[in-house]
Parts: structure tokens; C-alpha cells; sequence
């Protein structure tokens, strides 16, 4: 298990990106960021307490499934990406595979990667990553919209994605540019939402040790 924060592989990972990206695009990009820093997290998220919303969803095959199917019973943590053409995407679910996959089975939690992107986005996501927890679709974000955490770029980011190759009416599943921010939802076995952590700046994630961190203070308020 590395001991290396996710925040501080992100650190690492935009110095990189800074040096090999056109001088106008990290512009643009930087002051994305500084303008969802400074926006914060949104009204309206899902309260735990609530019901974990659920919608039909699409495995790496693009066969429909819920989320309820894929739980069976069990307490998850779902992770809300925004897609395979994310780097701060990819290096989280890598991260999580790494430090929380065998915990949490350890647990009896079962981990959910959800994204807006095609069935075929979510498998290279797999692949890539070598990711061995379930990997699905939303397509329209029918549980991101419910859980209120569904966004989109302004013009300027959506031209400089476009510069590098990135069309997200072309990725996602229902042809728009909505996405969603980094978010991690715990579900309890009843199916009802427990924790949420979202993160507006998608460069920033939820480390795992908040997750296992969330998990032990919930299984100890319900014994």
C-alpha cells in the first residue's frame, strides 16, 4: 500500500502536464480551477439519511444494471468520475484500487465507479487501470442530477478540451457536455445514503483514508 496522498499525486501530476500543455490552455484551465475553488461546493446536495437515488445504469458491455443489482444487499462506496479522459480521474481510481479494493472486500463492501461516459469508456477505464471493482455508466447522469452534483464546463474550457483532442458530446453516453464532480457516496446495506464527499475542483479527490476513515465512525454509530 503507498502512503503517497492522492493530493500530492496530483501535485506531481500537473507539474507534468503544465510543462507538455499549450501555454493557453493551462491558462484557461488554471483559472477553471480558481473559479471552483472559489465557488465551493453547490446547494442542494443529497443529505445523508436520504435514499441512495438509483437509475438504469450500463456495465462495461453496455448491459443494463442498477445500482441496487450490483449491490445485492451489500454496503458500497460509490465513486463519481468524470471519465476515462480525465487524468485526476484515473489517478484516483488507480489509488483506490491500489489502498481500498481489498479493504474494503476485507469489509464486505462492494466499490462502484460511475461516470457519464459510453460503456466503452468505462472499459478502457478498466483496462487502463486494471481496476478489479465494477465499473458503470449513467447515462443522462439520472443519479447524479438526484444527488445534485451534475455540472458543465463554460465555452472557454470546452474549446481548450477540444484543442486536446477531448469532445465530451462525443464521450458521454447521452451527447452533452454534463459531467459530474468528483464525488464519494457510502451506501448502507438498506440502501441508504450514509456520506457524500464532493469536490467541486476536480483535481482534488477524497483520499482513501477519509473513505476507510467515514466507514469505521458509520459501522460504530450503528452498533
Amino acid at each position: 500500500m503507498t502512503t503517497t496522498p492522492i493530493a500530492d499525486q496530483v501535485a506531481d501530476l500537473q507539474k507534468n502536464v503544465t510543462g507538455q500543455l499549450p501555454p493557453e490552455v493551462v491558462e484557461v484551465l488554471s483559472a477553471e480551477q480558481t473559479e471552483l475553488d472559489a465557488a465551493g461546493v453547490p446547494s442542494g446536495i443529497a443529505e445523508p439519511g436520504t435514499p441512495m437515488p438509483d437509475a438504469p445504469l450500463l456495465d462495461v458491455r453496455g448491459r443494463s444494471v442498477t445500482l441496487e443489482q450490483v449491490r445485492q444487499g451489500r454496503p458500497a462506496v460509490v465513486v463519481f468520475y468524470r471519465g476515462a479522459w480525465c487524468p485526476y480521474c484515473n489517478l484516483a481510481l488507480r489509488t483506490y484500487q491500489r489502498e481500498l479494493a481489498d479493504e474494503l472486500d476485507a469489509r464486505g463492501v462492494v466499490m462502484i465507479a460511475v461516470s457519464p461516459q459510453k460503456p466503452d469508456g468505462s472499459l478502457t477505464v478498466v483496462e487502463a487501470n486494471e481496476l478489479t471493482y465494477t465499473v458503470l455508466s449513467d447515462p443522462g447522469n439520472g443519479i447524479g442530477q438526484a444527488l445534485g452534483i451534475v455540472t458543465r464546463s463554460d465555452d472557454p474550457v470546452r474549446h481548450a478540451q477540444a484543442s486536446l483532442g477531448v469532445d465530451l458530446a462525443e464521450v458521454n453516453a447521452d451527447g452533452t457536455h454534463d459531467i459530474v464532480m468528483p464525488t464519494v457516496a457510502i451506501v448502507d446495506a438498506g440502501g441508504t445514503l450514509r456520506w457524500i464527499d464532493v469536490h467541486p475542483n476536480y483535481t482534488t479527490r477524497t483520499e482513501p483514508t477519509e473513505i476507510l476513515a467515514a466507514l469505521t465512525d458509520l459501522s460504530e454509530t450503528t452498533r
